[in-house]
């Protein structure tokens, strides 16, 4: 396992949208390992592949309750709203007040490749929007209510 380099604001990989992860391999285990360490080492509760290089959908999640590994993620299922503070280990020293869903249930894939369906509600809910977007290439000041 390594410690990764975390993108900042303004480097273009941000921007762009990922690619789904047609084969779980080796390097793609690396790279999950590499994921967790780096949110961990950054006292962040959420990392997605784009932030640390690599335009693949992948996301890693730990508010507290324990880690959370998603390949391919996508919300299948949302109710309720919540508007609260949001910050993001890529656009370090910035926050802002972001609506999300108060409730969401997402499938995707574990490391293994077998498909799970979660739910998350309150400040896992706003994880899984927040991680899902930076698949997208959107970043949480897009969202900020002005």
């Amino acid at each position: 396992m390594a410690i990764r380099n975390i993108i900042k604001e303004g480097d273009t990989i941000l921007r762009k949208k990922s690619r789904i992860v047609d084969k779980i391999d080796d390097r793609i285990k690396t790279l999950m390992d590499d994921m967790i360490e780096t949110m961990y080492s950054a006292d962040g509760v959420g990392l997605a592949a784009p932030q640390v290089g690599i335009l693949k959908r992948i996301i890693i999640i730990d508010i507290g309750e324990g880690l959370i590994e998603l390949i391919n993620p996508e919300i299948v299922e949302q109710k309720g709203s919540q508007i609260d503070t949001e910050g993001c280990l890529s656009v370090p020293g910035a926050t802002g007040e972001v609506k999300r869903p108060m409730w969401v249930k997402v499938k995707g894939l574990n490391r293994n490749g077998q498909e799970v369906e979660l739910e998350g509600k309150e400040f896992l809910a706003r994880a899984f929007c927040h991680e899902i977007d930076h698949l997208e290439g959107t970043l949480f000041i897009d969202k900020v209510i002005k």
